[in-house]
């Protein structure tokens, strides 16, 4: 038996190959391509003659017919030929031997992603092509010079754009020897505009919405609550939703940095209600213990002047003043004396309002005046909205400008 070795010197994925659409590249980190794919080599035994050169080539429609090379594409996961209407492929042999290939085929490729920087990161996908049988020693594939790879000028993915594709080689060794390999690299960049407006920006609004429950009044219990519980689950809804729609993967994404800081943006509203709340039942209380102390304090007061009276009364020998306290004579300076010295007994301590003072500095609603509880606790628990107001939206800013700098920083570095 006679033994043939070729050697493939012409390799074209353009003019040999070209990849007429991108259908998608999704999640199960994958991407599906529909190209032309031509191959090209030189086989001496199918030579002929072109007669005075009016014979450009021979055309046939069955692959059977002679040797083609045993590519195969090592990234495959599903491939399909299309034979509508008729067999999208045919074989031209010219008259020095060279034989062109050429096929239309469907293809789903694996593309394992780093999804480190989701969703503002950059992919490169690889369309892989070896030989499955014969070593370098008998088949070696090349990439024809000039523009091996083109792309229809109008190829379009709706979240993706590719932004360019390099050719390279790809020889693998293994136990039986070193196999011939091509590869072409294609480089996607994510479209950030659509998760701009999905997800960044519906996550900001929720974060902004759980706000508001700050600015309501702390007696409107039903309304903050109602306001808290619904944006943490339309959080949380948010959040399940975008993790469901990418692959389960060890590391954290970008965007989970993104919707966990939202999140518990929205559960710390929700806590700090629940903190005001509890202020002001402790405010409450300490009222009523303050006006119970208040009544007693007056009671003890009250008859201690009672006291001081009798006291008076019984030093005193003037039968009158004794049958009528509350009458004196005119010129009596003893009884005078004795009556300031009641009054004196009798008045009440003046309270200092430290409640409007604190007021002052933080306005609060005109149509609802907050009672002074004494020593600062009359404006606890509005103090804690007051500080909340600023405080989250200051946090926020500042996550905002750290998140955006960081990320954006680590794409520039990868490119």
């Amino acid at each position: 038996m006679h033994t043939l070795r070729y050697t493939i010197r012409r390799w074209q994925p353009h003019r040999l190959q070209t990849i007429t659409s991108l259908i998608s590249v999704n999640i199960k980190m994958e991407y599906s391509v529909q190209l032309t794919f031509r191959e090209q080599w030189l086989d001496e035994r199918l030579k002929f003659d072109d007669i005075g050169g009016r014979l450009k080539y021979l055309t046939l429609t069955e692959a059977n017919r002679v040797w083609m090379p045993d590519l195969f594409f090592s990234n495959e996961k599903e491939g399909h030929f299309h034979n509508i209407i008729m067999p999208n492929v045919y074989i031209r042999i010219f008259p020095y031997g060279s034989v062109l290939y050429s096929i239309r085929i469907s293809l789903t490729l694996a593309c394992p992603m780093n999804l480190k920087l989701y969703p503002l990161d950059r992919q490169v996908c690889s369309l892989r092509m070896a030989s499955y049988g014969w070593t370098t020693a008998d088949l070696v594939f090349l990439w024809k010079e000039g523009d091996p790879v083109q792309v229809v000028k109008n190829l379009h993915l709706p979240r993706f754009t590719l932004e360019k594709f390099l050719t390279d080689y790809c020889n693998s060794k293994t136990n039986t020897g070193e196999y011939s390999c091509l590869k072409v690299d294609l480089l996607f960049k994510r479209e950030f505009s659509y998760y701009l407006i999905q997800i960044y920006i519906p996550c900001c609004m929720l974060v902004i919405v759980s706000w508001v429950s700050f600015w309501l009044d702390q007696g409107a219990v039903p309304a903050r609550v109602s306001l808290g519980v619904t944006t943490l689950l339309t959080m949380a809804t948010q959040t399940s939703g975008i993790n469901a729609s990418l692959p389960p993967v060890s590391y954290t994404k970008a965007i989970d940095v993104w919707t966990g800081v939202c999140l518990t943006f929205v559960f710390g509203a929700l806590l700090e209600f629940a903190l005001v709340n509890y202020a002001s039942r402790s405010a409450d209380r300490a009222a009523d213990m303050h006006r119970e102390n208040m009544k007693k304090k007056r009671r003890e007061m009250e008859q201690a002047s009672l006291d001081a009276a009798s006291d008076l009364l019984d030093t005193d020998s003037n039968a009158t003043f004794a049958m009528k306290p509350l009458v004196r004579h005119p010129g009596d300076p003893l009884a005078l004396e004795k009556l300031r010295q009641c009054e004196v007994h009798m008045q009440a301590p003046k309270r200092p309002n430290c409640c409007r003072s604190w007021l002052s500095k933080f306005p609060t609603s005109p149509f609802k005046k907050v009672p002074c509880l004494g020593r600062g606790q009359c404006s606890r628990s509005k103090r804690i909205d007051v500080i909340s107001r600023i405080t989250f939206p200051l946090v926020f800013a500042l996550f905002n400008l750290v998140y955006w700098s960081t990320y954006l920083f680590r794409e520039e570095e990868e490119d």
